[in-house]
């Protein structure tokens, strides 16, 4: 993604410390775990048995799976739970199987599956935890795997709040045989992929060889920042003189940005960040890329999600930047 540089040369006086430099100790403080939840489990029972684990106090999931889903299921701890609505914005991958209720020709099946491509209508299923209207949602890709008989194996790429047993059951309308979803594993949510997920049982192990200091660096690995869930917001990065005010609850000002993302809109949440690629804040920004660039004073991004904690960069502000 392109950026605006307001400032070519800035110098950094802070303390703040790179997201991968992290200990164990900090990320157990504001990280993500990117867990591959097995089917039988609830979402809610998975992220217990983490907290057990762990032995933290604040945890919480991004994204809730069924119990016979399995799949991609977010984990943040401490902080990161106050960015666990991000997730839920982020764009979906999944691997779902298919079965038709009666036999249709293959040619047929592969033409339907794909004009569900683009812009689809749908009403949650009676099962799902939220108010029942017919809303839109962007199916961006669909890749089909295999088809066998009655059976279609296939890989969707989608919006967030994209209900794939619902896809299941509309493709079978429009096959005029009906169809229903088997199995589904979700492969993808946002920046969090299945390659990179890892086993409770594998945590489980990690953990206790890091708390007898046998190995330090396998748990490490498998605890990320909680940066990796901004993916889907725009980006500021902030000049260090700049960060503790913002840390304070104050707005963020013309003069303190360095660069940010050129896609930024009025009225868009985005990530304040750090030069050393620390989040600082969430704000709402009060004006758009450009006048953002071009601007010499005055406020530029309303405080609304503090992250960081005061102190960790100098204080080089009045009491009268705060706003009251």
């Amino acid at each position: 993604m392109s950026q605006l540089m307001k400032d070519k040369t800035p110098r950094s006086m802070g303390r703040g410390k790179r997201p991968e430099d992290r200990t164990v100790e900090e990320l157990m403080i504001a990280g993500v775990i990117n867990l591959d939840k097995v089917q039988g489990p609830t979402s809610h029972q998975v992220t217990a048995w983490v907290k057990d684990i762990l032995m933290v106090k604040k945890i919480g999931h991004g994204g809730t799976l069924d119990p016979q889903v399995s799949g991609v299921l977010p984990i943040a701890l401490g902080k990161a739970t106050r960015l666990t609505d991000l997730v839920l914005r982020s764009d979906k991958e999944y691997v779902c199987h298919m079965k038709l209720h009666r036999d249709r020709p293959r040619q047929k099946v592969e033409d339907v599956i794909k004009t569900f491509v683009g812009d689809i209508y749908q009403t949650p299923p009676v099962r799902a935890a939220v108010k029942r209207q017919m809303r839109v949602r962007r199916v961006h890709d669909i890749n089909i795997l295999e088809i066998e008989g009655r059976n279609a194996l296939f890989r969707v790429h989608c919006d967030a709040g994209t209900y794939i047993r619902t896809l299941c059951v509309d493709i079978g309308d429009a096959l005029g045989c009906g169809a229903n979803m088997e199995a589904l594993r979700r492969t993808r949510s946002g920046s969090m992929n299945e390659a990179d997920s890892v086993k409770i049982q594998d945590l489980k192990d990690a953990f206790v060889m890091w708390k007898d200091g046998s190995d330090r660096e396998w748990l490490r690995s498998m605890i990320k920042p909680m940066e990796v869930l901004l993916d889907p917001l725009p980006k500021i990065v902030v000049k260090d003189g700049a960060v503790d005010a913002v840390c304070h609850g104050a707005a963020l000002a013309a003069p303190g940005v360095i660069s940010l993302d050129e896609n930024v809109t009025k009225g868009a949440l985005v990530a304040l960040m750090t030069q050393k690629g620390e989040c600082v804040a969430l704000g709402v920004t009060l004006m758009g890329a450009q006048d953002i660039f071009k601007a010499d004073e005055g406020l530029v991004v309303r405080t609304d999600r503090v992250l960081m904690s005061t102190g960790v960069y100098p204080t080089v502000w009045g009491k009268e930047e705060v706003p009251q």
